[in-house]
């Protein structure tokens, strides 16, 4: 597998070349999640698997030992409620065998990784997994450490393997790409509006002064 560039337009996210895999955002994990408040992680994350059903981009996901862990949490499970996690014991994502064949079997080569611990259970795979000549993406805010040290050095960590860090809301940027392609623009608008904080907030503003009738009864 050869890596695209890290610079230029091809170092972007695009849908078609996307594949996402959330790792162990599970009860215990968050229990010990310092490095953020646990409530954005769980608004981050459950907001970039909306973007990942908006824009069709295949979505693995897994738990560690979840009859121990905890299941996955709801509102990530509500947005795929018909996909089974898979459920490992090793810790590191990429050494099961299950996991690979999954996103081997979507033929696409930029990796998105989000999960709970970064320092161990998002760090691991992204770095084999860069190794190995995926184009792998670290989405930060949707994912969680120890302390916010941890955090911190796995991104350190991650970045000299290669691995590029990324916010969730990046990550609907390149997906995007142009406002004119009204086919995701329409169901992104409310992934935005519910996730996104004081920018989906705007995004309501801007909606409704876009249906304010002007004097002569027409939107602005």
């Amino acid at each position: 597998m050869t890596r695209t560039a890290k610079a230029g337009l091809d170092a972007l996210l695009t849908p078609e070349q996307s594949v996402l895999v959330l790792i162990d955002h599970q009860p215990f994990q968050f229990a010990n999640v310092h490095s953020h408040e646990p409530t954005m992680i769980v608004n981050n994350v459950v907001g970039l698997a909306k973007l990942a059903k908006v824009f069709d981009v295949p979505t693995v996901l897994t738990t560690v030992i979840e009859d121990r862990g905890g299941h996955l949490i709801k509102g990530l499970q509500d947005v795929f409620p018909d996909q089974k996690p898979i459920n490992r014991t090793l810790i590191n994502t990429w050494e099961d065998r299950r996991v690979v064949d999954a996103v081997e079997r979507t033929g696409r080569t930029k990796l998105i990784l989000a999960g709970l611990w970064t320092e161990i259970c998002v760090a691991m795979p992204a770095i084999q997994a860069a190794g190995e000549g995926y184009d792998v993406f670290a989405v930060t805010d949707a994912s969680g450490g120890v302390s916010a040290e941890a955090h911190d050095m796995a991104v350190r960590r991650m970045e000299q393997a290669g691995v590029v860090p990324i916010t969730w809301m990046a990550v609907s940027g390149d997906w995007q790409r142009d406002w004119a392609r009204e086919s995701t623009a329409a169901a992104l608008g409310p992934v935005l509006q519910e996730h996104a904080g004081g920018s989906g907030i705007a995004l309501a503003w801007e909606l409704q002064l876009l249906a304010t009738p002007t004097a002569d009864g027409a939107g602005v």
